[in-house]
């Protein structure tokens, strides 16, 4: 599948607002004996917002490529990326994100965050294509 920025868009929200939010749910809630708390939900909030801006990157590399596709190494590597930014963003900025300040754990976010993108990624490789059987036609759109 080609994704269109369209396409990835409506996958990212559908899949982190679905598959991300049951699984923040659970960490909110002390599950897997997290801490707890409304951090991981905020986490989950910056990952969209940050992954959607992040996407109109994904787009501009992926014409570069001969068959302008984005291989699952790829999104390997932009899950490292994503993740790795969250972590810069929150450890080393002078300014904290709204909701994240008092109770941030390196550790567990790395642990809540690894949770949620195999779920996603598990579900974009097999439960979108059975659910949203063009989804992969479409570049992504679902809609």
């Amino acid at each position: 599948m080609t994704p269109t920025l369209l396409g990835r868009w409506q996958t990212r929200l559908l899949l982190m607002e679905t598959v991300g939010l049951l699984i923040t749910l659970i960490f909110c809630g002390g599950g897997f004996g997290s801490p707890g708390g409304p951090i991981f939900f905020w986490l989950l909030q910056y990952l969209v917002l940050f992954g959607l801006a992040w996407d109109y990157l994904y787009i501009f590399l992926q014409s570069y490529r001969w068959d302008q596709d984005w291989p699952a190494a790829f999104q390997w590597l932009a899950a490292l990326w994503e993740g790795l930014f969250i972590i810069l963003v929150v450890d080393l900025a002078e300014f904290k994100l709204p909701g994240t300040a008092a109770d941030w754990d390196t550790g567990w976010f790395l642990f809540h965050y690894s949770f949620v993108w195999i779920a996603i990624f598990i579900v974009s490789q097999s439960l979108m294509r059975v659910i949203f059987p063009r989804w992969r036609f479409r570049g992504g759109q679902w809609l």
